[in-house]
């Protein structure tokens, strides 16, 4: 069982009814078609090529969103834009176009992990106190050490989804067998599915996940994006939980507020 595959499985499968529109917000629209593109899912219908939008340009808050603003700095970081997991976000931009396959649950994950990693770098750049390395998934792996870091870091980020959707209580078991039923549609194997029926039925496990990005600034922004993107944040049981989880990893409210903004999500 690959973690990657299962992460992308249970994006695509649908956590919260608002994460597919807060990843939308995250990319923006321009970078999304070409992303799409790209990696051969929903067309564009535009003339130029999928790369062309994802240049460093463009002002915040236009059509590039978050990706049209950081992919340029990111890619400066790491020697060139053949270094960015620019094809796992593809894979993430067609899902979200309506162009997702059956088989696109690994690449779907790393095009989730590869999303996080460009807000959390977007996060935490700017601040006095925090100088941001690219994150791992928003790279592409270049030894088997990093590729076995990032699954290492797509489990935490899949579990730490799992723990932000008990907040409001335990996942029952009519939840639990929705979801399943939804990785089943995907084409999750038995062994995947007992591993996420196990993680949804453990007690919240908050201070584990925080002591395991201990002195990871990135990797912690990007945990808490993804309980973002997990739960809706409609109610004081989760807002209280986002509350605790950002001080638990010491993520600063500037960086908090910039990973909301990223995703769309509003001030109460």
């Amino acid at each position: 069982m690959k973690i990657s595959d299962l992460l992308g499985a249970m994006v695509q499968s649908g956590m919260s009814p608002s994460s597919n529109d807060r990843m939308r917000n995250s990319i923006g629209g321009g970078v999304l078609e070409g992303l799409a593109g790209m990696f051969g899912g929903a067309s564009s219908g535009r003339s130029e090529g999928p790369l062309s939008s994802l240049g460093g340009g463009g002002s915040a808050g236009g059509s590039g969103g978050l990706l049209g603003n950081i992919l340029g700095e990111a890619e400066h970081a790491v020697g060139g834009k053949q270094n960015l997991a620019l094809g796992g976000l593809g894979a993430l931009a067609g899902a979200l176009l309506g162009g997702g396959r059956r088989s696109m649950g690994g690449a779907m994950g790393g095009g989730v992990m590869a999303l996080l990693g460009a807000i959390a770098f977007q996060a935490l750049k700017g601040r006095a106190d925090q100088k941001p390395r690219v994150p791992l998934g928003l790279q592409v792996p270049q030894t088997e050490a990093e590729q076995k870091e990032l699954e290492s870091h797509s489990e935490l980020i899949l579990k730490a989804m799992i723990n932000a959707a008990k907040a409001d209580g335990r996942i029952d078991e009519g939840e639990i067998r929705r979801i399943v039923g939804k990785l089943q549609e995907t084409g999750v194997d038995a062994e995947a599915q007992q591993y996420v029926m196990i993680e949804m039925q453990k007690p919240m496990e908050t201070e584990k996940l925080v002591a395991a990005v201990l002195g990871q600034p990135e990797l912690a922004a990007e945990m808490y994006g993804a309980s973002l993107l997990a739960i809706e944040v409609d109610t004081p049981a989760e807002k209280s939980y986002l509350d605790q989880l950002a001080a638990g990893l010491g993520l600063h409210p500037e960086v908090t507020q910039r990973i909301k903004e990223a995703v769309g999500l509003q001030p109460a």
